[in-house]
């Protein structure tokens, strides 16, 4: 008897093991998430069909992954746009639309993105600029979204002074908003961020469970201060300004701003403004920048190949809204313009074919719905993106009819004037339709309409045009029910 019960306790620790050892299995077979992030990067890359811009990094992984061709951020500034990505709620469900105000305050419980897969089980590591809540350290770059503690999370952009051993070389440009000093990679933020994210991944090789680990990069976004060697990867004598340097034409100046974020430091002359000459150095000094920031990801995707994880690991690439580099007489962000609203992003899943791209409308809070389904995680209700596997399976599928951004007036309301009035965007297959609102009444104030097939740089507003009447009542009626107070009603 005692023989028997002697055996069958151990039957079941030996069968009570196999399950256990099952279940690690199956855990250690989920893929692993590297989750790439760049500031203010348009959709000027090699692999977008770009001539100028060299990025070859960020083109190899378009290569090995699907590049999104259409892929629109929720508002054109930086902390609303990764409130919106890394919560999956859109600006209008948080309540933010500012620099300042952490999405702690508006949603105190809320489960990120990284959150999410750490409470699934996951290692997660943030290592840079991954949340935007600088103005807010309360909150710690959102601790309860880690499993270790963040790094190069504080600090704004304006930190990033060079640092180096010795006296610094000297500042080649007298351009303002632009530094051009021979010195290494390591000398700013991103090339210390890379540093970081190689010895995170070598350490993510021993993990005994998946991983989901976010390299936040900080460029391009000004100041403009790539090491020197990225400056002469370019012929100066090759880099031209925009082609649609004017406002658009019937223009609603609502639809405008003052470019504060390059043009402060300009505010002492007579117009306010660079000279012809400092604008081409700063649409060279932001392409450098791409360059450097191509470099850091070369060598963290690099890492990642050399220590044997790439086969079991999603690659995600994704920039927090676009540019202006002077189309449309702007520069910077903070418009509904498509150059701010459109976004570089690119998935790499070891499991599909690579070198594909799709026209699909996508948004950047789809992805982490996407995510979540792709590493067989149950998707959180709150979230209001939609997965985007069967784009991934399938480059000609469409998971939605259109993709919304806002951004309100004044551009910047906590740092000067109440906001006053909000313009909200919708983008359709061939339109863009905007109306600008009252923000108390919400009353239109103005509209405005570009038709992307006859017009794709946005030269023309014809919201006004009785030719065009038809499409702008069509396009009201979406964007109005997108901005329905429930958002589980929302289209």
């Amino acid at each position: 008897m005692a023989r028997s019960l002697t055996l069958a306790v151990g039957l079941c620790v030996a069968l009570l093991g196999g399950v256990r050892s099952a279940c690690a299995a199956d855990e250690s077979r989920r893929p692993n998430v590297l989750f790439i992030a760049v500031d203010d990067m348009r959709v000027e890359l090699g692999c977008y069909g770009d001539t100028i811009v060299q990025s070859p990094n960020i083109d190899a992984l378009a290569r090995r992954g699907m590049l999104f061709d259409r892929a629109y951020c929720q508002q054109a500034v930086c902390n609303p746009s990764r409130a919106s990505l890394l919560t999956g709620m859109r600006p209008e469900s948080l309540r933010i639309w500012n620099l300042s105000t952490d999405f702690r305050k508006r949603v105190p419980d809320v489960v990120t993105l990284p959150q999410h897969f750490k409470q699934q089980g996951y290692f997660t590591q943030g290592i840079g600029k991954v949340f935007h809540n600088w103005l807010s350290d309360d909150y710690d770059g959102d601790a309860a979204s880690w499993s270790v503690p963040a790094v190069m999370h504080y600090g704004s952009h304006g930190a990033d002074k060079p640092k180096v051993e010795g006296k610094v070389p000297p500042n080649l440009t007298k351009v303002p908003r632009c530094e051009k000093r021979d010195v290494p990679d390591s000398a700013y933020f991103d090339g210390r961020i890379a540093d970081l994210a190689i010895k995170a991944l070598d350490a993510c090789k021993t993990k005994d469970r998946p991983w989901f680990l976010a390299v936040g990069f900080w460029k391009p976004h000004a100041p403009f201060n790539a090491p020197k060697k990225y400056w002469d990867m370019y012929d100066a004598s090759q880099i031209k300004p925009p082609a649609n340097s004017d406002p658009p034409i019937d223009v609603p100046a609502i639809a405008m701003h003052d470019c504060r974020e390059i043009f402060r430091d300009f505010k002492s002359r007579k117009n306010g403004r660079p000279t012809p000459d400092e604008e081409l150095v700063l649409r060279h000094a932001y392409f450098a920048a791409i360059s450097y920031v191509d470099a850091q990801i070369g060598r963290v995707v690099g890492e990642l190949d050399r220590q044997g994880l790439a086969d079991n690991t999603i690659i995600v690439f994704w920039s927090d809204h676009g540019y202006h580099l002077g189309e449309h007489a702007l520069w910077a962000k903070t418009s509904n313009f498509e150059l701010d609203a459109r976004v570089p992003m690119i998935i790499a899943t070891p499991d599909r074919p690579g070198g594909r791209r799709t026209n699909a409308l996508v948004e950047l809070l789809d992805l982490y719905p996407t995510l979540a389904d792709l590493c067989s995680l149950p998707v959180p209700s709150h979230v209001e993106g939609k997965s985007l596997r069967p784009v991934l399976d399938d480059p000609q599928a469409a998971i939605k009819s259109a993709a919304f951004t806002w951004h309100c007036r004044p551009a910047y309301p906590n740092y000067k004037d109440p906001l006053k009035a909000m313009g909200y965007s919708i983008r359709t297959d061939r339109f863009r339709y905007t109306e600008w609102r009252d923000i108390h009444d919400q009353h239109v104030i103005a509209r405005e309409l570009y038709d992307h097939t006859e017009d794709p740089s946005e030269t023309i507003n014809l919201a006004s045009r009785p030719a065009y009447a038809q499409t702008v009542q069509q396009l009201a009626v979406p964007l109005s029910e997108h901005l329905m107070p429930d958002p589980t009603k929302r289209k």
